[in-house]
């Protein structure tokens, strides 16, 4: 059997990333406050893996064999660390919470094994400021929901060493994930400092009346959002031609937004209540039942970009 991965924290994100390793037959140990938050836990996760496909021979074993080869526990309650070839922290984003738990991880789990943080917020450099094996703590930032997004941000802390990232990196490679490494520990890592830096030019445009959020998103989905399902933006611009794209920069890069602050259109929902699907309403109104439908869509359409992702 192979080793364990750790997996701490009972919430969503936990059950999603816990699922990418068991439907490729590596055996988790869901870790939480209590032995019935990571039970649960584990039945969600078993249940996520059957759903997106279990692989390495496993497509015919039902839920009860599956969940048999896992681990549900407290985390003061788990000795066996040295079993595990990845530790990752999954809590809520609470800097205190997580540097308490990497402090007990730095003293736990032996020196080899590499620990990671799914926060999305902190800096690994932050959370494992003044650990004595700071070299082998990384992020290991994931994209909901974990179990379907392919992509896993590995973030290099001041004192990681690469050789760990490299190792986890790996790992994930042998899990159908798509790890990416990042080379400094910077806010928002990659893929959410590129995803603001489009939302920023979007908000703008909504605060200034030029278009609509509806209109924003047809705009984005069915052109270069299109195409980045096939290639991303780098490669895109080397089949297009970089000359083409650097003669519209010199027209269009002076008048881009580079506000430091959220527009005021924004702030207003948020004073009002109105953020999105979860409060009834957001830039629009949403009834249940096109929550429902929105959300069913979302998911099918994920699954779709998913299988061309994965095209030859």
């Amino acid at each position: 059997m192979s080793q364990y991965v750790a997996i701490i924290g009972t919430g969503t994100m936990a059950a999603g990333i816990a699922a990418g390793f068991i439907s490729h037959n590596i055996p988790v140990a869901i870790l939480g406050r209590s032995k019935e938050k990571s039970g649960d836990c584990l039945k969600k996760a078993t249940q996520l893996a059957i759903k997106i496909g279990l692989h390495g021979g496993n497509a015919s074993l039902d839920e009860a064999t599956i969940e048999a080869a896992q681990v549900s526990a407290t985390m003061d309650a788990w000795d066996l660390w040295g079993d595990c070839s990845w530790v990752i922290e999954t809590v809520a984003e609470n800097l205190e919470l997580k540097k308490q738990i990497f402090a007990y991880l730095d003293d736990k789990v032996p020196a080899h094994i590499p620990i990671g943080s799914n926060s999305s917020g902190f800096p690994i450099t932050k959370i494992s400021a003044d650990l004595k094996t700071a070299n082998r703590m990384m992020g290991a930032h994931y994209f909901m929901p974990a179990e379907v997004v392919p992509l896993v941000e590995i973030v290099i802390g001041e004192k990681t060493e690469l050789a760990f990232a490299e190792q986890v990196c790996q790992l994930y490679k042998a899990i159908n994930k798509k790890p990416v490494l990042v080379k400094k520990d910077i806010p928002g890592f990659l893929a959410n400092r590129i995803q603001h830096a489009l939302m920023r030019e979007a908000l703008s445009l909504v605060q200034e009346g030029i278009a609509s959020p509806e209109d924003i998103d047809d705009a984005v989905r069915y052109s270069f959002g299109f195409r980045y399902a096939a290639v991303g933006p780098m490669t895109q611009k080397e089949i297009s031609g970089w000359d083409g794209m650097a003669n519209a920069a010199k027209e269009i890069y002076p008048s881009l937004s580079n506000i430091t602050t959220l527009p005021p259109k924004v702030v207003q929902l948020m004073n009002d209540g109105k953020t999105g699907m979860k409060a009834g309403e957001g830039f629009r109104k949403w009834t249940p039942e096109e929550v429902l439908q929105t959300s069913n869509s979302y998911s099918k359409r994920l699954k779709a970009a998913f299988d061309v992702l994965n095209m030859d």
